[in-house]
């Protein structure tokens, strides 16, 4: 929805509150279902229905447990039964520096202030460990925000006894437990509160008239970025950038003005703000956000900019470029199949609001309104399209693996039979239970795989660490490399056993790897396992989503037989594990 999106109006948000859910609860949207339970230091009632708005846009339908005003530690130490019984999928404490019960006094020693930031730190640390034995999810805590006045003027950010120096001693105690602990996420309002303007953010009339801790307009920007972290956690970030080139990437129009006369590098102001720009994009890279060029140029004079001598990007960056005179809907539609993504994992920039509306209009693409070149880092950064909440080494190889996924399209279409080109590819495959050194990648995929998913069930770190740690389960990982690289991670099976029987609760791959025998090699190592405990029946489930028909037959192609289906599309497939099974994987070596 075009009111929820980065720079939004926030008085607007908060008096049409109850329209906007209505809109869109009745879009058609698809939603996954969380049970967020929100634990406050202060008031939370707003706060929760701005936060409801933003998931609800994002693609999660909430429901809301909120704590007695200021009985967040209570609701969790003392085992609140409504909690418990609530069975929270993720849980939001929701604190400010007016939760800090031990600044330090004037006259205190060293010691003694060290003593009141083990007491204070020691407090939320109890708080999050029990959190951690009883719910087992993933924990999202506030860090504190600068207090609104300076007892020592500039001073309290040095001396030990100031408060600006103290909050920054427990902020990066917090800092340091998330991490050395997955599954728990700062929600940094320290830095919120700065852009947002700490006098405006910390109005100490909202704390005296209404127990809120911040001021009633600045809860959209608080819930805004509270969202996503909630819609990264559950593998609901955008993935790739699209980006056009006249007078967004550089200055000017190059089939106009001369690759010798677009503004980009240290020579003019504007250049250097075009210069930062491209810096920032390329940054993306590191993370994992996939680099494309959608632009109406001709194709020589996009390469002939991107090779300028001052250009920080190049065209070894981009996975596809498309500057040619067809419609930007078309291209952006066009570098989607061919990269084997959804339309709406794509962030579009272009600053022509033009292109932007019908890009977004035709295909479900964000294309934020970047404004003015100075503010395209601004607005792109502050929209949280790429939400880190767990970096894994596949993501800072994704670009160079999408690339290499390019080459492997390349031959493909040099071979006249397919099963020559897979050998061409001397594909080597790793196949095991799930280890340590993976399972944040598992995790991840399990969050971000929609297409190639038979159950959309979604897995947070610590519960993928239950089920290896479980004989109740079967759990693989399937690796994949060839002569072009490695894909790294590609392939996740869980499947519970019950007595004899194997019920599959997951059965994800990434779609890069489509059509490669990957899906194959995975069943003959889950058939291998299978029959290694004395499974005689595996039962697969398919349940229908937006994102995954390409699986609707995955079973049956895998030897399953469908056994129930209903109308709404689900459908119960069963394998008969025998000691006659033969391998299907015909092309990759494993393990």
């Amino acid at each position: 929805m075009k009111e929820l999106q980065y720079p939004f109006d926030s008085q607007y948000i908060i008096k049409k509150k109850k329209s906007i859910k209505r809109e869109l609860l009745s879009s058609g949207k698809k939603f996954i279902e969380k049970k967020i339970a929100v634990l406050g230091g202060s008031t939370t009632h707003d706060i929760i229905a701005i936060t409801d708005l933003f998931l609800l846009d994002q693609g999660i339908k909430a429901e809301f447990y909120e704590s007695e005003y200021a009985k967040f530690w209570e609701d969790v130490m003392f085992d609140n039964e409504e909690l418990i019984a609530f069975k929270p999928d993720v849980v939001y404490i929701h604190t400010s520096n007016r939760n800090i019960r031990n600044y330090p006094a004037a006259g205190m020693t060293e010691e003694d202030v060290k003593a009141c930031l083990d007491a204070d730190y020691e407090h939320f640390l109890r708080m999050w460990e029990k959190i951690g034995d009883t719910y087992h999810c993933p924990v999202i805590q506030n860090n504190f925000e600068y207090p609104f006045f300076r007892l020592l003027g500039n001073a309290d950010a040095t001396d030990i006894h100031g408060r600006v120096r103290y909050i920054n001693e427990l902020n990066m105690r917090f800092a340091e437990h998330a991490r050395r602990n997955k599954d728990f996420y700062i929600q940094d309002i320290n830095y919120l509160s700065a852009c947002y303007g700490l006098d405006v953010w910390s109005d100490p009339l909202y704390w005296h008239m209404y127990k809120y801790a911040l001021a009633i307009e600045a809860i959209p920007a608080l819930s805004y970025n509270l969202s996503n972290i909630i819609k990264s956690i559950y593998g609901k970030n955008k993935k790739s950038l699209v980006l056009d080139l006249d007078n967004t990437l550089w200055g000017g129009i190059i089939g106009d003005d001369g690759v010798e006369n677009i503004e980009i590098g240290p020579e003019t102001s504007m250049g250097q703000v075009y210069s930062e720009f491209q810096t920032y994009i390329k940054a993306q890279k590191d993370i994992g956000v996939i680099l494309n060029i959608a632009s109406k140029n001709e194709h020589e004079n996009a390469i002939a900019g991107l090779n300028h001598p001052d250009s920080v990007l190049s065209p070894d960056d981009f996975i596809d470029i498309k500057a040619n005179w067809d419609p930007k809907s078309k291209n952006v539609e066009d570098i989607a199949k061919e990269l084997n993504l959804l339309p709406e994992s794509f962030v579009f920039v272009d600053d022509n609001p033009a292109e932007r509306e019908i890009v977004a209009g035709n295909l479900g693409v964000a294309a934020p309104d970047i404004g003015s070149v100075e503010n395209y880092i601004r607005i792109l950064d502050h929209s949280g399209f790429f939400e880190v909440t767990n970096l894994s080494a596949d993501d800072a190889k994704r670009n160079e693996m999408y690339k290499e996924n390019m080459e492997r399209m390349k031959l493909e279409q040099s071979f006249s039979d397919y099963g020559d080109y897979l050998r061409s590819l001397e594909m080597k495959g790793t196949i095991k239970g799930f280890e340590p050194i993976y399972l944040d990648r598992i995790a991840q995929l399990t969050n971000k795989s929609n297409q190639f998913n038979l159950t959309t069930k979604r897995y947070t770190r610590a519960e993928i660490e239950e089920v290896a740690d479980s004989p109740e389960y079967i759990d693989l990982y399937g690796k994949l490399e060839d002569k072009f690289g490695d894909n790294g991670v590609v392939s996740v099976v869980i499947g519970h056993i019950d007595g004899d029987i194997l019920h599959m609760d997951l059965w994800i791959m990434s779609c890069r790897v489509l059509k490669r025998d990957m899906e194959f090699a995975m069943m003959d190592e889950l058939a291998a396992q299978a029959r290694k405990k004395g499974i005689k029946t595996i039962k697969g489930y398919f349940y229908p989503t937006a994102k995954n028909k390409m699986v609707t037959e995955f079973y049956k192609q895998m030897g399953f037989e469908k056994v129930s289906g209903d109308a709404e599309g689900n459908t119960v497939w069963e394998f008969e594990v025998t000691d006659a099974y033969t391998d299907q994987n015909k092309y990759i070596k494993v393990n």
